[in-house]
């Protein structure tokens, strides 16, 4: 039969899998059994499935008339499959499959692999767990290993005596075996193969808190089950007002949420048993800071909306996985909005959008869904565009439909489509559906092709739009773009800038401000005196209004429209603001003009006053009642005083702070910024005693992710050869991207990269190859430019290959700017 590379057969599909699974963690091996009940559609004499890394010893199926026949077994590794041959023709109808079959636990954070850590005696344990997306199911057992296959699971693991076993459903019952015990799991709905899970090890479990009927437990290394609370807090949360969202109560019976030493992402939604990496999971309320809080109920809040949005109702392919990934991103935010309303989540994943529209400013970008064939084509899909541009052209759509509408629709898809699959045009046609807009025609424009357009405001108020980019190409594509406008002080209105000009229906005569509200997923540029007229009524706007106008005007400097020096007097007036993502806005370009001048202290000088101004007003001290962001602003000054604002008074008391323990929480990591930043030889071993002696999942990266940063090469080396070993592999991408921005020696790391690459690409897991690279961007002198490009040309990463290619063109912007900009900063700071 002719076989698609990448799709299997159609013609017998899996109904049902008993997964019978006992691992070896001393000999690092599994043996299995999958007895499969399937639906045979034609009389095949072959049955083809997925299986990498297996080793199968029998395969046997009972047909629909009862002939049991075995089957001979070819397993092509290359393109993942086993091909069962039978003597004689299958009947239809449905079949029982058993395979029997060993495998290895593995070290590349992917399949069934192996998680270490060291005991309080100083002995390494081991634990067995998996990560399956979004093709590796097929390392820990036979399987159809495509989402739209789906079956239901029953579980069962041997587990070695005090070892912990866990899986997707609650226990069903314990077998007594030799040296430990069956544990036989009940059956999971019907859901995808990426989605299950299984874990054996020495985890312990806290005590299961009851959510409206739902167990929710957190598990984790003993020693660090005190570090839950937290988490557990708002996994209640996030369950109820999930539920309650969606107007379908939660798809499964239980909910662990699981903290291993090593995992490959931050986190992996396997249904009923979430697995997190600790920073992302475990904290201690005691010591943590606000962004450490934020971060951990982002990403509970995340993996259990995907509980709905991705278990619940499924992508039928891997080019809808945006579909997963964006939704469960809104939602995450969405959540955490309602959690705690004074973290001003939404205003915050500002800086998130930002990302996502500086990768969407290059010719190089993607659309949010493209053809996927390959599972390299499926990894590169795990980026910014899908989660960040994706949660903020679905929180553009709500805010023009309105909250309440646009809940209306998504509680229509998922019930619609519960336990089934779907493709991202059933999301728009029920949103449509529920409130009589034209959607999808409204979304198809920004999902099917990249980019975004700038909309800009002409003095009488006109609009027009074009797409923007930061390197100057040709491009006639244009947007259904929600425009939402006010003249200041008045109510928004609102209009569909479908073709290249328009015009927004709003009274008044105050200064018109486009994108009001700030959720639009474009950039607006004021022409003439419109943008002048705006800049006096700065108080006027919205936080997320005066974010934009920052990023807005710095991203036209970026991209050589603006000059820089419109951009230097625009931050100049923002002495009286407040809120800490306008300034983290204004401090992205800051830091961009730093590096771009080989002498900056007569820049750092300027920034220095300017940041010392509003930093004075806060000082180092909390002050009682004080609003979170006003917390979160004094760390962002801090660390840009200390760094590029060259100010000793900063970087003095910032030593003494963290000499004396008495920092406090929301300070601790600019502090520590700020000594690795002109660290010493003695304070770089001082930050690996730290390192090793950590008492918190966050104490680890918090010193270990700024070795990077002391300007010494020799430092810089001695911390990337620590990535071949001692640095946890999850770690390891994070390092080398670090080191290889250093503004000292990023050079060095970048040689040290191409001298290592073979083994570095043996020790890293393979979804974080391409952020590896990450730090090229600030390498952006000429023949860094053509070095880079040319090793990258010769060492492609298949399932990095847009990544490396957006990296290469953000360095190229980056040096334009330097190039062009460096005259003019001179000129002004010398």
């Amino acid at each position: 039969m002719a076989i698609d590379p990448y799709r299997l057969p159609t013609t017998v599909a899996p109904v049902h899998y008993e997964l019978v699974i006992a691992p070896d963690l001393e000999a690092s091996t599994f043996e299995g059994t999958a007895a499969i009940t399937l639906t045979v559609h034609e009389p095949v004499r072959e049955v083809v499935l997925n299986a990498a890394e297996l080793e199968i010893h029998s395969a046997v199926l009972t047909d629909a008339a009862g002939e049991r026949q075995e089957a001979a077994v070819t397993l092509d590794e290359e393109l993942e499959r086993a091909t069962l041959a039978f003597g004689a023709p299958l009947a239809t109808g449905e079949g029982n499959l058993t395979l029997t079959f060993t495998g290895c636990i593995n070290d590349r954070l992917r399949g069934f692999y192996r998680s270490t850590y060291t005991d309080g005696d100083g002995n390494e344990r081991v634990i067995a767990t998996t990560q399956f997306e979004s093709a590796d199911a097929r390392r820990a057992f036979p399987c159809w290993d495509e989402p739209e296959l789906k079956a239901t699971f029953q579980v069962s693991l041997f587990v070695p005596d005090g070892l912990t076993g866990l899986s997707n459903t609650a226990v069903r019952a314990l077998r007594p075996a030799d040296g430990g015990t069956w544990v036989d799991f009940e059956t999971t709905m019907k859901m995808s193969t990426y989605l299950v899970a299984f874990i054996v090890g020495p985890l312990v479990t806290t005590e299961p808190l009851d959510v409206d009927g739902v167990p929710l437990r957190v598990a984790c290394v003993p020693g660090r089950e005190g570090l839950a609370s937290f988490a557990l807090e708002i996994g209640a949360h996030a369950l109820r007002f999930l539920a309650d969202y969606f107007a379908i109560p939660y798809p499964a019976g239980k909910l662990d949420l699981v903290a291993l030493p090593d995992f490959a992402f931050g986190a992996m939604e396997n249904l009923g048993c979430v697995t997190f990496r600790e920073t992302a999971l475990l904290l201690d309320p005691s010591t943590a800071s606000r962004l450490e809080f934020e971060r951990v109920a982002d990403v509970v809040a995340h993996e259990i909306a995907h509980m709905w949005f991705g278990d619940l109702v499924t992508m039928r392919w891997w080019n809808g996985i945006w579909l997963n990934e964006a939704f469960a991103t809104f939602m995450e935010v969405t959540t955490v909005d309602a959690f705690r309303p004074e973290w001003e989540r939404w205003v915050s994943f500002s800086t998130e959008r930002g990302a996502a529209m500086l990768t969407d400013g290059l010719m190089s970008t993607r659309p949010i869904e493209y053809e996927v064939v390959s599972p390299d084509d499926a990894e590169g899909m795990f980026d910014v565009l899908t989660y960040q541009k994706g949660g903020a052209v679905l929180r553009m759509l709500e805010t023009y439909l309105g909250p309440s509408r646009f809940r209306d629709g998504i509680r229509l898809y998922l019930d619609r489509h519960r336990y089934g699959n779907t493709e991202t045009t059933d999301l728009w046609d029920a949103i449509e559906e529920a409130t009589g807009e034209p959607v999808r025609a409204i979304m198809d424009s920004w999902i099917f092709q990249g980019g975004y357009p700038v909309v800009s405001v002409s003095p009488s108020g006109e609009l027009s739009q074009s797409r923007f980019l930061y390197l100057p190409a040709e491009s006639d594509q244009l947007w259904q773009v929600p425009v939402l406008a006010r003249r200041l002080p008045g109510e928004p209105g609102r209009v569909l800038l479908s073709g290249p000009t328009g015009s927004v229906p709003v009274e008044g005569d105050g200064p018109l401000v486009v994108n009001a509200g700030g959720w639009g997923f474009f950039r607006t540029r004021y022409e003439g005196a419109t943008f002048g007229a705006l800049i006096p009524h700065l108080s006027s706007l919205e936080p997320l209004e005066r974010f934009n106008l920052v990023s807005d005007t710095w991203a036209s400097v970026l991209g050589g429209t603006n000059h820089v020096g419109e951009f230097l007097d625009l931050v100049g007036r923002l002495g009286d603001e407040r809120n800490p993502n306008v300034w983290e806005a204004a401090i992205d370009g800051l830091s961009a003009c730093y590096r771009a001048l080989p002498h900056p202290s007569g820049f750092a000088r300027w920034a220095r006053e300017l940041l010392a101004w509003v930093f004075d007003a806060l000082g180092w001290e909390p002050a009682p009642h004080e609003s979170e962001s006003v917390a979160r602003l004094r760390g962002v000054l801090v660390q840009a005083l200390g760094t590029f604002g060259e100010s000793e008074p900063v970087r003095n008391e910032a030593r003494a702070l963290h000499a004396a323990e008495i920092a406090p929480a929301d300070l601790l990591t600019p502090i520590v910024s700020v000594i690795a930043w002109t660290g010493t030889p003695d304070e770089y071993e001082m930050f690996w005693d730290r390192i090793r002696n950590a008492a918190t999942p966050q104490d680890e990266v918090r010193y270990l992710f700024r070795l990077p940063m002391f300007p010494s090469e020799p430092l810089l080396l001695r911390t990337l050869d620590a990535t071949l070993d001692e640095i946890r592999a999850q770690n390891g991408a994070f390092t080398i991207a670090f080191a290889t921005a250093n503004r000292v020696a990023g050079r060095a790391a970048w040689r040290w990269l191409t001298e290592h690459w073979d083994d570095v690409l043996k020790r890293l897991p393979d979804n974080s190859r391409g952020r590896m690279l990450e730090g090229i961007v600030r390498l952006t002198d000429e023949d860094m430019l053509a070095e880079t490009a040319a090793f990258l040309a010769d060492h492609p990463l298949p399932n990095a290959r847009k990544q490396v290619e957006q990296l290469l063109e953000r360095q190229r912007v980056n040096a334009a700017f330097a190039r062009a900009a460096r005259p003019d900063l001179a000129a002004r700071f010398t």
